[in-house]
């Protein structure tokens, strides 16, 4: 496992839209999230990074059902990483009780559109689907009871209460994607 950076995409650049399988072989896409705050979190399966902060990750999409839209999205090569095929994808989202879709993207062509370069890799945007908040999760990817900053939850009541995000944003960290 390769630690890398995400590469703190330019704040204000407008979402990539995207069409991609979630577990369930439903397509989804960016126009089937509503909310004034939409956050994308490019993960995996089998990154100890992601799995370290999946229940934190789950424990927002639940805290702002209906005010935030969550979504995964998986483009780590299947084939050489079996762990993070659409059935082990499914297995975990249900063992998991996601809140949020999880998709995969299979062509790698939104994690490259996003420039998504890590798991996890998040990102937040507004309701005109603008860049708000790339970074990390939290300052304490290994030990949920050593945090001190939860930063996406800062920049979500942020956005929510009308206010600009007004903390560094530092980047998140983890595996690198895995590309084919």
């Amino acid at each position: 496992m390769a630690l890398t950076e995400s590469t703190m995409v330019k704040l204000g650049s407008k979402a990539p839209d995207f069409n991609l399988p979630n577990i369930d072989g439903e397509n989804i896409s960016l126009e089937h999230f509503k909310a004034d705050v939409l956050v994308v979190i490019f993960t995996c399966n089998h990154c100890p990074y992601a799995k370290a902060v999946e229940d934190r990750l789950i424990e927002l999409g639940n805290r702002y059902s209906g005010m935030v839209d969550f979504v995964l999205i998986s483009s780590n090569d299947a084939e050489n990483y079996p762990a993070d095929s659409p059935e082990k994808m499914a297995e975990q989202a249900r063992n998991k009780e996601y809140p949020f879709p999880y998709l995969f993207d299979e062509t790698q062509e939104i994690a490259k559109a996003y420039s998504a370069v890590c798991t996890p890799d998040i990102f937040l945007y507004n309701n005109e689907r603008r860049l708000e908040y790339r970074g990390r999760l939290d300052d304490n990817w290994q030990n949920p009871n050593q945090v001190e900053r939860e930063e996406l939850k800062m920049a979500i009541e942020a956005i929510l209460n009308g206010k600009g995000i007004d903390f560094k944003q530092i980047p998140s960290m983890g595996c690198n994607i895995k590309w084919k």
